[in-house]
């Protein structure tokens, strides 16, 4: 078939191949994982062609990937995979996005749906009233100016430091909570402006801190492994490095724009802008970057300790009821060296992950101790009025996508066009009647992020099934949450 300029071969139930042959400047294939529903859901979405785009760039290891959520970003395509040579590769802030680890978190409890639903509307409220939510949403957790920096550096070791997270909670995190190598010297003041009162605030967008029941469980040892069964109450996280790392992204991108030039790199869009791995900028760039890796991976743990102090206060008991643990926290928009096989040997890549999560099968030596024997937590977050996934990583995805897997649902719509189909207290109601009940700062956001905007994630999980990516471990319903 043809899209455009490109042509698109079906290779397999779940496979479809924009070949190098398509245009004359590709390093490699496209590889989108989608199935016929989710192929032609995309109707109209230029995000193929980025595929295409991102298998220009010099030094690309493998296809340029592309997850079954996929859809329109910034220069690389939201759900986009790609992984550049430690050498001869180059970074993007295009790859990684604006939201730089803007993440998930699932945080297991001993409540039960039959304990809490009476006491919903109470905990909603209550968590609306002390997790900021908006545009600019500030002041959730004090610190000094040192202790920011310290943030910056340490990551989630800090959060336990100061007591809002346990030692066990940040040994389940993509990378224990941290990155190596922040050098908050690469940060502009003006992003410290932004984020230095923003830890623990949950910004406006597709953002959320949902209260969920475990309605099916389909592993029954994985489920066990992460502490989860059915009718269990979990509470999920997603948000990122809120105006720090959007600072951050902004700052760089006319330097990744003068060094495409200086280094001689031809950019198809100038929205790719990227230096190689090994230069000054694109060092500069990472280090930056992991700075707002490590502030996001606080932020979430931060909404993780208020809403499990909220949970505790409406329940009426002692925190040690509640049992909370982080069963993990993951980062899906972000770049990382790892080390990959590729045509049967290992080697050093910069992974690109942007609207993609990290999927690591059984036995991988970055697993906690507690997962070994399964294999990674894989969060797929749904929509506000169907559906959340927990996943576990399959041996697939290291021979198929450099360990990853989905990130969500995947925008269906624009929010301009989501605004057009139903307001936002409509929404509200709606959800309402099915028994789901949500508070938002903006009524607008609402409209924009209602759930016929996005794709059915039970779709994208199949895919991602079928492929190798993932494997089912658990189905989450939402039973009401808090928004920007």
């Amino acid at each position: 078939m043809k899209s455009g300029a490109l042509t698109i071969e079906q290779i397999g139930p779940f496979r479809y191949r924009i070949p190098r042959s398509s245009r004359p400047d590709m390093n490699t294939d496209g590889m989108m994982f989608l199935n016929d529903a989710l192929l032609a859901a995309m109707h109209g979405d230029e995000s193929p062609a980025q595929v295409a785009n991102v298998a220009t760039l010099p030094g690309i290891v493998g296809n340029s990937l592309a997850m079954p959520d996929m859809h329109w970003g910034y220069g690389f395509p939201i759900g986009g995979v790609a992984a550049f040579d430690a050498q001869n590769g180059v970074i993007s802030p295009g790859g990684v996005g604006y939201d730089i680890n803007c993440g998930v978190s699932l945080t297991r409890t001993a409540f039960t749906l039959a304990e809490v639903k009476p006491r919903l509307s109470k905990l909603i409220d209550r968590m609306f009233e002390h997790i900021p939510t908006g545009v600019g949403s500030h002041g959730a957790l004090k610190v000094t100016k040192p202790e920011f920096e310290h943030v910056l550096t340490s990551g989630a070791r800090w959060a336990v430091e100061r007591g809002m997270a346990s030692e066990e909670d940040r040994l389940h995190m993509e990378e224990e909570g941290c990155l190596d190598g922040a050098d908050p010297h690469q940060v502009s003041e003006r992003a410290r402006e932004r984020g230095f009162d923003q830890l623990g605030t949950l910004g406006a967008g597709n953002h959320f801190v949902e209260v969920q029941v475990v309605k099916k469980v389909f592993d029954e040892k994985t489920a066990a492994a992460f502490g989860l069964f059915e009718g269990q109450i979990c509470i999920m996280v997603h948000s990122g490095s809120r105006g720090f790392g959007y600072q951050i992204c902004t700052d760089y991108l006319p330097v990744m724009n003068k060094a495409a030039d200086k280094y001689g790199i031809a950019l198809v869009d100038r929205q790719l802008a990227c230096a190689p791995l090994t230069s000054e900028e694109g060092k500069n760039y990472l280090a930056a970057m992991k700075c707002a890796a490590n502030f996001a991976w606080v932020n979430r743990l931060t909404m993780h300790h208020h809403a499990r102090h909220v949970l505790t206060d409406v329940m009426d008991t002692r925190e040690e009821r509640g049992a909370y643990r982080l069963v993990y926290d993951v980062c899906h928009n972000i770049a990382k060296f790892e080390e990959h096989k590729v045509d049967g040997k290992p080697r050093r890549v910069c992974v690109h992950r942007k609207g993609a999560t990290r999927s690591l099968p059984p036995n991988h030596p970055l697993l906690p101790p507690a997962y070994r024997h399964v294999g990674q937590p894989v969060l797929i977050p749904g929509d506000m009025g169907r559906a959340s996934w927990v996943m576990v990583g399959d041996e697939n995805a290291l021979t198929e996508s450099f360990g990853s897997a989905p990130h969500g649902a995947g925008r269906l719509l624009s929010r301009h066009a989501g605004a057009k189909l139903m307001r936002g207290e409509e929404v509200r109601q709606m959800l309402a009647r099915r028994g789901i009940i949500v508070q938002a700062r903006s009524k607008a956001t609402l409209a924009e992020e209602q759930p016929d905007v996005y794709k059915n994630v039970d779709e994208v999980v199949n895919v991602a099934a079928g492929v190798g990516l993932a494997k089912p471990v658990a189905r989450l319903e939402p039973l009401g949450g808090i928004k920007g």
